[in-house]
Parts: C-alpha cells; structure tokens; sequence
C-alpha cells in the first residue's frame, strides 16, 4: 500500500509539470531563434602576450600664391617746354621680387638748337653757326656746300686750310676718315683701269705699226720687182 501510493504520487508529478524551453528570444526583423544552454556576454578577452592596435595619419598640404603688388614705373615730369630733356622709366615684377627705375635724359641736339637761336637774336651769326656745326651733319652740309664752319676764328677758304690741317676735330672724323679710304681705294682702282686701259692703247699702236710696217716692206719689195721688170 504504501509502494503504490508513491508511486501515484510521481505519476502525478510528472503529469501535472509543464515543458518548457530553456529560453526564447523574439527578433522583429527575422524568425525567432531559440538558444539552447547558458549563455555569458561581457568584454572581449585576449590571450596572455597579445596586443592589438589601430593608427590613423591624415595628411593635408596647401600652397597658394598670390602675386604681389606690381612694381609702378616712376613718371617723369618736365615742368616746363623750354627744358631739352626726356624721362624714362622701366619695371620689372616677378613673384618673388618687383624693380623699377626711371631717369632722365638729355637731348643735345635740342639744346644746341636753342642756344644757336638765342646766339642769333643776339646778332652772332658766327657763333649761332659754330655751335650747330657741332653736329657732324651740319658739319658734313656745310662743307658739301662749299662754305666749312668756322674754326679758331676763320671763315671760308682760310677754314677750310685748317679743318684740312687739323682733320682730327671735325665732328665726322670717323665717318670722313671712313670716306678718305673709301675715296683712295676708288682712285685706286680708277688708276688701274686707266694704266689697262693704257697698257691696251700701246700694245694696239704697237701692233697697228708693226702691219703697217709690213705693209710698207711688201710695197717696196714690189716695187722692186716691178723695176727689175722694167729693165
């Protein structure tokens, strides 16, 4: 009696307990996934002697150029009509550095011009004259023109002797010494030319005399030929 009523109460036992799953998780996204047995989270471990690491290098390189202010050409102002000069100026910018400059220059032919005018409303026409026969054009005209420009105060045929004489201050020394040799080997081959052409007269003279010698020896051997005949 007492065996079987043990053995009711563990059949009811058994009947009476509900099975359940060790654990159920819902996944909205996807089916459910039941997972059976234990189950730890927490941080990732490494082995003993291990290490792990992670390096990031970003690198960024900019050059920008600008060019600097440009290097302005100074100007150059004569203030007056009655100065005999010129400005000039130059600049010159690059990237790294900007140079300018300017300066200005004298025109001589100007200033001879305006002195020869005042030297003539003075009355000294002489001098108005000498000071343009500076210029080695003018120099140059006035001796073409038969009149040279005055020298240590002589005019006309007695200039002309001493500009002769002292050919080493005209103005155009280099350009008359140029046309002194231009001119002596013009003669040169002018003489040449004539003493051919000489040469060729003498030798046709020459030749016209020896025929015409000729000539003359055939005459008179004719006639004499023509005596003897006759005798």
């Amino acid at each position: 009696m007492k065996y079987l009523s043990t053995l009711l109460f563990l059949t009811l036992l058994v009947c009476s307990t509900a099975a359940y799953a060790g654990s159920t998780q819902t996944n909205v996204s996807g089916s459910n996934t039941a997972i059976e047995g234990g189950y730890t989270g927490g941080a990732t471990t490494y082995e003993s002697g291990s290490s792990s690491s992670s390096t990031t290098n970003n690198t960024s390189n900019s050059d920008i150029r600008s060019a600097p202010p440009s290097a302005g050409a100074p100007s150059y102002n004569s203030m007056t009509q009655d100065v005999c000069a010129v400005g000039a100026s130059a600049g010159l910018q690059t990237f790294g550095i900007g140079v300018s400059g300017g300066k200005h220059v004298i025109d001589k032919n100007c200033e001879r011009l305006k002195l020869a005018r005042i030297l003539n409303d003075f009355g000294m026409k002489v001098a108005a004259v000498a000071i343009l026969c500076q210029d080695e054009r003018e120099f140059e005209s006035m001796i073409q023109a038969g009149t040279p420009c005055p020298i240590d105060g002589k005019i006309g045929k007695e200039a002309k002797k001493l500009w002769a004489k002292y050919d080493h201050e005209r103005p155009d020394y280099d350009i008359y010494v140029k046309r002194m040799k231009e001119r002596e080997r013009k003669e040169e081959e002018i003489a040449k030319e004539a003493a051919l052409a000489e040469k060729k007269r003498i030798e046709e003279e020459i030749k016209m005399t020896e025929e015409l010698e000729k000539i003359d020896k055939e005459q008179d051997m004719e006639d004499l030929k023509n005596l003897k005949n006759v005798r």
